[in-house]
């Protein structure tokens, strides 16, 4: 759950980003995982779900790399752009649960940025790394 006023707007990183419609100071809380509003789905329920499910899923979702679950944001953070000079992320050595924070003052209409790697197995496939058959993230 974005814990900060944004909107959605054309990227010149990829499509579509989200941008800060406030100033956000460095450290400021951006995103949690919210129970109820977020969604985690454990790889068997993801493959139970219909194709086109899967489908619209697996593009606005990130895959955890410990536990191979699929997590769907229930807002626009699916608009957050990868960048390896993020900033937003978490601080070296968080545990979970984690939130995401602000890394460095963030300007009025600025794009928020974070980094893929960090967090996301289907980074390789989603930055065009590999095809899209050949996803890492994939345990279903």
């Amino acid at each position: 759950m974005l814990l900060i006023h944004t909107k959605v707007g054309p990227s010149q990183i990829h499509g579509s980003g989200l941008f800060a419609v406030d100033p956000i100071l460095r450290g400021a809380p951006i995103w949690r995982f919210q129970a109820g509003f977020d969604q985690t789905f454990r790889p068997y329920e993801f493959a139970s779900l219909p194709t086109s499910a899967r489908d619209h899923t697996r593009w606005y979702c990130f895959v955890s790399g410990e536990t191979g679950d699929v997590i769907l944001s229930g807002d626009h953070a699916c608009f957050l752009n990868h960048s390896y000079n993020p900033n937003t992320g978490t601080y070296p050595g968080a545990t979970g649960p984690v939130a995401t924070v602000a890394l460095r003052d963030i300007e009025v209409g600025e794009e928020l940025t974070c980094n893929y790697w960090a967090y996301d197995a289907d980074t390789p496939w989603k930055l065009g790394l590999i095809p899209p058959d050949s996803r890492l993230g994939q345990r279903w």
